[in-house]
């Protein structure tokens, strides 16, 4: 398997310590530089008003299997958390479409370092990617 970059991330942080936990807790605008060999993949991406960016997280650990969250001192795997430290560190965050110009688009609510591989973008879809009923069991308003 080969994953191949598409752009790159221009962000605000510099740092994991720097960027907001999720990304809707991100107030800064950030852009995303698409690679000019896949700019005819933006055909129509501005009548979207949200993106789903996923995205390589380059600077995180590889090696964790088990963290803590902000939710609390437990220990909890990484497959039931939203860590970016994990085997293969594949971020996913649902950003606001600002703007595009040419190969860059204008972000809100992105919360990747600057400098982080963009792996893929896709139309945010209210029918489809919204499951209102979802819970994870844990964390802020969940019981356990």
């Amino acid at each position: 398997m080969q994953l191949k970059p598409i752009g790159v991330i221009h962000s605000p942080y510099k740092t994991p310590e720097e960027a907001p936990r999720q990304g809707y807790l991100a107030g800064e605008e950030a852009v995303i530089e698409l690679f000019p060999e896949f700019v005819p993949g933006l055909k129509d991406v501005e009548k979207a008003t949200h993106l789903i960016v996923l995205y390589w997280c380059h600077l995180a650990r590889r090696d964790l299997l088990q963290t803590t969250t902000p939710h609390g001192p437990e220990l909890r795997g990484v497959f039931a958390c939203r860590s970016p430290g994990r085997p293969n560190p594949i971020a996913f965050t649902v950003v606001k479409l600002l703007g595009v110009e040419g190969n860059r688009l204008r972000v809100q609510g992105l919360d990747a370092v600057d400098g982080s591989p963009l792996l893929d973008l896709k139309p945010y879809s209210p029918g489809i990617d919204s499951v209102p009923d979802a819970r994870v069991g844990w964390g802020p308003g969940q019981k356990t």
